[in-house]
């Protein structure tokens, strides 16, 4: 007795539709990770922090406005209120790359996006992107807030508006490279574990451990010494190099080490980069 085979049709197609490019879907981890950022898409829950975060920074921009306007010898620049921000933007940090690094390795995501034509680099620069993104925003919009507070009060006219731009400009610099150090060592950290309770805290406890580490190098009878000790801590060494590149009142005395301070800022940049993408590298690879 001969068995025969039969083929049904029950209506499945080819795709024909548009194929997209890498770009694409680097884009959409992108776009993706900067609303997950704020909350969008997601619960209610989810929305309180981020918001609460950039409610307050925008309340501290307008009230800083304020006193511009009404009290022009108010000596508080476009990269002074980095510095007073300075630690919710490490809680910020906190919460943000876990979200969006950890959980992807909690709930083994990583292999699905991997069986795509997606690189591990392609991986690590939309995550990057998104955060960087989402961190500049915190800090740039307040920046910006400021400006229209000074430009439309200004007494000497489109010279006052001009110089208010050339002083937005670099705080919106100062931004950027807060939001590329505190970055590259937050995904760091938060790419480590799956569990986002243990990155947070590791995100905060580097930040928290280094502090007394500058405090006990300032005290030392060594000047050199006591200059370079902002250099211990990813905090202080941003304002270190606040300091000597904007003129940032930080209360971080740089001295003539500031290019150590710019120089330190730019490896520690690179080198979370690259250890991103080796982590990255090794779990494709699994």
């Amino acid at each position: 007795m001969s068995e025969t085979g039969v083929i049904h049709d029950i209506g499945y197609q080819r795709y024909t539709g548009p194929r997209l490019t890498r770009g694409a879907a680097i884009n959409a981890l992108y776009v993706h990770g900067l609303r997950a950022a704020f909350g969008l898409g997601r619960s209610a829950k989810a929305k309180i922090f981020p918001w609460l975060v950039a409610g307050v920074a925008l309340l501290v921009a307008i009230i800083v406005a304020a006193i511009k306007s009404q009290v022009p010898e108010f000596n508080f620049g476009y990269v002074d209120i980095d510095n007073q921000l300075s630690w919710m933007i490490v809680f910020f940090v906190a919460i943000l790359a876990p979200t969006l690094v950890s959980r992807d390795l909690r709930s083994n995501t990583l292999p699905l996006y991997f069986s795509r034509p997606l690189r591990a680099a392609d991986y690590v620069i939309a995550k990057f992107l998104a955060m960087v993104t989402a961190v500049w925003l915190l800090l740039g919009v307040p920046q910006f807030i400021m400006f229209l507070g000074s430009a439309f009060t200004t007494k000497t006219g489109m010279t006052g508006v001009w110089h208010e731009i050339k002083e937005l400009v670099p705080g919106w610099g100062y931004s950027l490279i807060w939001a590329l150090l505190f970055t590259g060592v937050g995904l760091l950290i938060g790419s480590l574990t799956g569990k986002q309770a243990f990155a947070a805290g590791g995100i905060v406890a580097i930040f928290l451990m280094t502090i007394p580490v500058v405090a006990v190098l300032s005290q030392l009878p060594s000047s050199a010494a006591n200059k370079m000790a902002g250099l211990a801590s990813p905090n202080t060494l941003i304002q270190g190099f606040g300091n000597w590149v904007f003129g940032a009142q930080t209360g971080i005395d740089v001295g003539r080490y500031g290019p150590i301070y710019a120089i330190e800022a730019f490896c520690l940049i690179a080198v979370c980069l690259l250890l991103l993408l080796a982590r990255y590298r090794k779990v494709a690879a699994l």
